[in-house]
């Protein structure tokens, strides 16, 4: 039996990560952390469609996981503030100079 906080880390991570098209969005933020994004840039990254990033973008700022800056337009920035978002930036880091 699962107790309810490692439920609560894995319904987070599947909310964080679950579909193709989040996770594009979360790994190209995550990959340039010192940058914020607007949607069409992310758009423009990740080739993607406006709707389908900015469905990704609310539920990945509901979860903390990434801030939304209130300028015009608005922009849009990895959270590494987070700690489990600070865990899967460290990892996908690693696994960007992973060879096969």
């Amino acid at each position: 039996m699962t107790n309810p906080r490692e439920r609560t880390i894995w319904k987070e991570l599947e909310l964080g990560l679950g579909s193709g098209s989040k996770f594009r969005v979360i790994l190209h933020l995550a990959l340039n952390p010192e940058e914020a994004f607007t949607k069409y840039a992310l758009v423009k990254a990740t080739g993607l469609r406006t709707p389908s990033v900015e469905s990704q973008l609310k539920t990945l700022i509901e979860l903390g996981w990434v801030k939304e800056y209130p300028f015009t337009p608005k922009t849009y920035q990895i959270n590494l503030e987070n700690k489990l978002v600070t865990q899967i930036h460290q990892f996908l880091q690693k696994l960007k100079y992973f060879k096969t």
